[in-house]
């Protein structure tokens, strides 16, 4: 590693539990930080070792509260004050990422005021999984490497072995998810349609492909209140599917997403570790990034193609 600025691993409380994850698989002790609180609720966040010259890698991801997001880009200046050669944000589940566009009327574009707040702090690259949108990645600067779930799903999906499989797209805007996977499994695909009255309720839900006796499994994004799988879940069941995973790779679930998958048809929901669980599930699977991570952290550490982490 001639050349090289030294590696350290520093983590967001909020990401903690995956950070010692990462650093242990790629093999050095994560760095030490610490947080002064003011009595008021504000923060300061400090490294309590030299950073001076160093490609530091900072693992927060950026769910609610807005402090999550707050301690990550004030680690990032941090990092630059204190004279870092390069600081890297990693962020598993990059939060506001559903505000892309302005899909009303006098609507603020959170995901771009994000990317322009993680540029303003200093840093030089990001590196995220599975954002909602392929083309956040524009709202960008600095490089973004972007890392997708599928490398650890299709070959657990392989694993269950499930004849006569579906791989369904929970609504229009999962299709291109659901083809790579159906392509990647050689399975057949179902597109759900669904319509909505408000957020985060799904007023109707209808299928567009074979279900009857099909093995089906919906992969998304994420899963938020649960609302849309367990409700698709439910109409698949009842058109002759005979069960149904769900594929997810940030579990959000918020609200009643835990108690609407308990009483769901839902055979089993397979999610990352980007988002802790609030509450353990029989329902829920995880399946840790950290391994990933690590691997694509050293290819960018050591300038080498990240390519061949990607399924092809």
């Amino acid at each position: 590693m001639e050349g090289h600025s030294p590696i350290k691993f520093f983590a967001g409380r909020a990401s903690t539990y995956l950070a010692e994850k990462i650093a242990n698989e790629f093999g050095t002790p994560l760095g030490r930080t610490s947080v002064y609180q003011f009595s008021d609720g504000e923060f300061q966040p400090a490294y309590d070792e030299s950073v001076r010259g160093c490609t530091v890698f900072i693992i927060q991801s950026t769910f609610p509260p807005g402090d999550n997001l707050m301690e990550l880009l004030m680690l990032v200046d941090a990092a630059k004050r204190a004279s870092a050669d390069k600081v890297v944000a990693v962020i598993p589940y990059f939060g506001f990422a559903r505000q892309d566009r302005k899909d009303r009327p006098r609507a603020a574009i959170g995901a771009k005021l994000v990317a322009n707040l993680l540029t303003s702090s200093g840093v030089d690259r990001i590196m995220t999984m599975d954002l909602h949108a392929d083309q956040l990645q524009g709202f960008f600067d600095v490089p973004v490497d972007h890392l997708y779930a599928s490398a650890l799903f299709v070959p657990y999906i392989k694993k269950l072995e499930l004849d006569n499989l579906a791989i369904a797209a929970p609504d229009m805007g999962g299709t291109k998810r659901a083809n790579a996977y159906s392509r990647f499994l050689n399975a057949s695909m179902v597109i759900c349609y669904k319509l909505r009255k408000k957020p985060n309720v799904v007023e109707e839900i209808k299928a567009i492909g074979d279900i009857e006796g099909r093995n089906i499994v919906i992969v998304d994004d994420m899963v938020d209140t649960a609302g849309t799988i367990t409700f698709a879940a439910g109409m698949m069941k009842s058109e002759g599917a005979k069960s149904v995973t769900v594929v997810a790779t940030h579990a959000v679930l918020s609200g009643p997403a835990y108690e609407r998958i308990e009483q769901s048809p839902i055979d089993e929901v397979i999610v990352t570790d980007t988002i802790p669980l609030k509450q353990e599930s029989n329902k829920i699977k995880v399946i840790s990034v950290a391994a990933h991570f690590a691997d694509v952290i050293e290819k960018v550490y050591n300038f080498k193609s990240i390519s061949d982490t990607f399924l092809n």
